[in-house]
Formats: structure tokens, sequence, C-alpha cells
């Protein structure tokens, strides 16, 4: 399953600290909670969404429930929660292991249907909220190359994102694909 939180961030003071805690010290942590497989964080180059997105490979909701995951910081950003704004967390329904974006590329998520993206020549990846907010209900995720982010200026309904941390494995991830 696809999980996603997406958050906006208030105090620039602090934003470049926070974004150090988080990329550095809570998706490693996260990604060692039993049930995680991936995780990636992206920051948007898109206006009218939220400023950051983690998107991460889970088992399902009950890992997201566990004392695993409370005790190793899921849900809770401490002394960052009072500048956290526009907070959404999703689950949603399997599509497989989230794509890794690499540096020459972005990730687009789009909630109005996947005709514009499919235009594009991209291959999008439907999902569907089954639980948390379950609001958009429906989204679809691509991938594309940075250097046609162009094509997709002004497109609506479609936001841009770029990676700001590569995509995290579990240890119990990379060995599943070595037996592969």
């Amino acid at each position: 399953m696809i999980y996603t939180v997406e958050c906006s961030f208030a105090d620039p003071t602090s934003e470049a600290e926070w974004n150090n805690f988080y990329s550095l010290e809570k998706l490693p942590a996260l990604i060692s909670v039993a049930g995680f497989h991936t995780s990636q964080r992206f920051k948007a180059i898109s206006d009218g969404c939220p400023v950051y997105l983690a998107v991460h490979t889970i088992d399902s909701l009950d890992v997201l429930t566990g004392d695993e995951y409370r005790r190793k910081g899921g849900g809770n950003f401490a002394r960052w929660q009072q500048h956290i704004t526009d907070w959404h967390r999703n689950l949603y329904s399997d599509i497989g292991v989230a794509p890794a974006v690499n540096a020459d590329e972005l990730l687009a998520l789009c909630a109005s249907g996947p005709d514009s993206l499919i235009r594009m020549g991209l291959d999008p990846l439907a999902m569907q909220a089954v639980a948390l907010e379950k609001f958009p209900e429906l989204r679809w995720l691509a991938k594309l190359r940075l250097s046609d982010a162009r094509l997709f200026e002004g497109l609506e309904g479609v936001h841009l994102y770029t990676p700001m941390t590569e995509q995290l494995t579990s240890a119990r991830a990379a060995l599943t694909a070595q037996e592969r």
C-alpha cells in the first residue's frame, strides 16, 4: 500500500533544521519499522498543494497503528508540530512498490483523472484511498524526466514534486530484491 504524508511548514527560521530532522532522522527511523518497505521525501515545485510530501510503501494500515511505529516517531513531529500546517495523511490501495524518483526526475500527482498524464506520454498508476483521510479518493502517480517539467506547467490538477532524498528501502526489502 502507498502511505502519503503531506504538509507545509510555517516557520522559515527553523525550516532547514526541520528538513534535516525529517530527512536524516525521521525517514531512517520509519524505514526501520516492520512493514515499511520504501520511503522518499519530496518538495512541491507546483503551487496549490502542500509544500512537502513523503511517499512510503507499507504492508497495511496495521503498520501505522502498531507500537513500533509510534515508538519510532510515526505520526509525531515532536518540537516541530506547532509549525506544521496543511497536514494530510492517506493510505492508498496497493500499486506495488512506490517508484523511486531519481534526481533527474519528478513525481507527478493528479486527482482529476489520468488523461492529462497519459496525453503527456506518462504511464500513471491509479491509487484509491482506503484509509485515514481518504481524500482525494482517487489519485494518479507518475514519474517524468526533469527536462519535461515545462510540458506540465499550468496543467490544472497536476502537482509536480522534486525529490529531497533518495528512496530509502528497508533491509528486508533489499534482501527480497537480492533473492529475485
